[in-house]
């Protein structure tokens, strides 16, 4: 049985600050930054304890690929991703992006492939909210915090 990671709990409470989101676009750039320095080996997830990818979509309007660090979930084979952006009333920009998008590219653990891109609705996405919630219980403060509806993808490779 693996042994909890003590930062967990830590991260959980930093995640739940309601102004967080105000500062998402430093906290993703240290975490580009941190994978950089240590040529993948590290991100702030992985120090926490917590399941993360590195997605990479073409922008719907440039058709520049954009990667971007996500917490997820694995799932049924792939991973589902939640468009929370820490409960701010606009989605983040990737979630345009892949709702555009056949496929895009996840890396996890040093290993890329392609995934078909899928928003989860209705009953489905009821049921994986749950689970997402398991891994991250910031989710139902998110939803909480925003009007939308946070949107859910599942990324089944290709």
């Amino acid at each position: 049985m693996p042994v909890p990671n003590p930062m967990r709990p830590l991260a959980i409470r930093i995640g739940a600050l309601p102004w967080l989101h105000n500062y998402s676009r430093y906290v993703v750039g240290l975490d580009k930054g941190i994978r950089k320095l240590t040529r993948g080996r590290v991100t702030l997830l992985w120090f926490a304890g917590l399941p993360e990818i590195f997605l990479t979509v073409a922008g719907r309007k440039s058709g520049i690929p954009r990667t971007v660090p996500l917490l997820c979930v694995p799932h049924d084979g792939g991973w589902l991703v939640a468009g929370s952006n820490w409960g701010h009333p606009k989605p983040p920009a990737w979630v345009g992006n892949v709702k555009a998008a056949a496929t895009c590219e996840v890396e996890q653990h040093g290993r890329t492939v392609t995934a078909v891109p899928r928003l989860v609705t209705g009953a489905e996405r009821a049921e994986v909210w749950q689970t997402m919630l398991r891994t991250w219980p910031n989710y139902a403060k998110y939803a909480e915090r925003t009007d939308r509806e946070i949107p859910v993808f599942h990324l089944a490779p290709h």
